[in-house]
């Protein structure tokens, strides 16, 4: 049983990862500013504002594996702010020696091999794109860390949210930094099985230092 905490755990992405490890029988607590509305069972809900270093500290005390499923909207919004909140994160996990595995964008993502970004797109959504610039900035961050602190981001598919929830298949594909896309080129995953995708990672480590995609 591997001890997880997921900050920002109660949005899609988070609650999707929470309900993957306690299905798995791992122990999960999840960090959030408020409770749920529908908490997963198996799931411990501690409420605090990830903001502050003291409530991270006490996200990391006991803990194995840090998930951050944040994003830079509401009380993180604006330049910078969410990089700084994630960096704080990841000079605390680095200290008491936990891995860090951070949810991405696929904006961020190239459109194919040693090509553009997704999200230099004409037709992208500027506000999607402020969103993967600033995810961008804490992959760099990261990238700095000494060689020492182990992290890993995971980028979901381009159709990847609420609105598109999908069903758990069980199976998924990775690349390093190229957006999968299926026959039809639609790039697509459901939440349950991005929550897979991280389990499988916290489980059977095969990224180091670096970003991957999940996608059918």
């Amino acid at each position: 049983m591997t001890r997880i905490a997921v900050l920002g755990g109660t949005g899609y992405a988070g609650s999707s990862i929470a309900a993957a490890g306690a299905r798995r029988g791992h122990r999960v607590t999840v960090w959030s500013r408020n409770a749920p509305e529908h908490p997963v069972a198996g799931v411990e809900y501690r409420t605090g504002d990830v903001a502050d270093p003291a409530v991270v500290a006490a996200a990391l005390e006991d803990t194995d594996v840090v998930l951050t499923a944040l994003s830079p909207r509401g009380t993180l919004a604006g330049e910078g702010v969410m990089r700084a909140v994630e960096k704080g994160i990841a000079e605390q996990a680095m200290a008491r020696g936990i891995r860090f595995g951070m949810v991405g964008g696929a904006g961020s993502m190239r459109v194919s091999e040693g090509g553009p970004k997704v999200y230099d797109a004409p037709d992208f959504n500027p506000e999607w794109r402020r969103d993967s610039v600033e995810i961008e900035a804490v992959m760099a961050d990261l990238a700095a860390t000494p060689e020492s602190f182990d992290w890993f981001v995971i980028s979901p598919a381009g159709e990847f949210g609420a609105w598109n929830p999908g069903e758990r298949t069980g199976s998924y594909r990775t690349s390093s930094e190229v957006l999968l896309t299926d026959e039809s080129g639609r790039s697509v995953i459901s939440g349950a099985d991005f929550g897979e995708a991280f389990l499988d990672e916290v489980e059977r480590p095969a990224h180091h230092r670096e970003r991957f995609g999940v996608a059918y």
